[in-house]
């Protein structure tokens, strides 16, 4: 467990978290950002390591890190973000990420959450693209 500004952290498969963080992916993507609803659950989920955010016993935000490094699928429930969740989930995937050994990550961030990014130390790679018709960037960082 990762605790950040109240919030805790846990890690887990999908077969663990999906009661929590289907629902929390599907109301920030479909919902709020009209991300086509077969679009947002994938076959990357049974794969990846998944974090799940907690407040008060409530969950409020999920990610994902897929075995290649790739973190995905942040979300946090809009009364929720600008309050330290989002940043509880990525320290805690990028640390999991370093014990597992994975010596790079990659993301692909909505362009208007770059400088979320930026501030743990993940760059832009190449030019902007779209995904899901969002305008997204390509960004990396060293794990260590």
């Amino acid at each position: 467990m990762s605790r950040a500004a109240g919030v805790s952290v846990m890690l887990g498969r999908w077969d663990e978290v999906s009661a929590q963080a289907a629902p929390i992916r599907f109301r920030v993507f479909v919902d709020e950002q009209g991300v086509p609803v077969e679009m947002e659950l994938d076959e990357f989920d049974a794969l990846s390591c998944h974090a799940l955010a907690w407040v008060e016993g409530e969950p409020v935000g999920t990610g994902r890190l897929l075995p290649d490094g790739h973190i995905g699928r942040m979300a946090v429930l809009a009364g929720w973000r600008g309050r330290g969740v989002g940043a509880a989930l990525l320290e805690a995937l990028i640390a999991e990420a370093g014990r597992l050994g994975m010596s790079r990550l990659a993301l692909s961030a909505q362009s208007h959450a770059l400088g979320f990014y930026t501030r743990f130390g993940f760059v832009p790679v190449g030019n902007e693209y779209d995904e899901a018709g969002l305008p997204h960037q390509a960004m990396v960082r060293a794990c260590r």
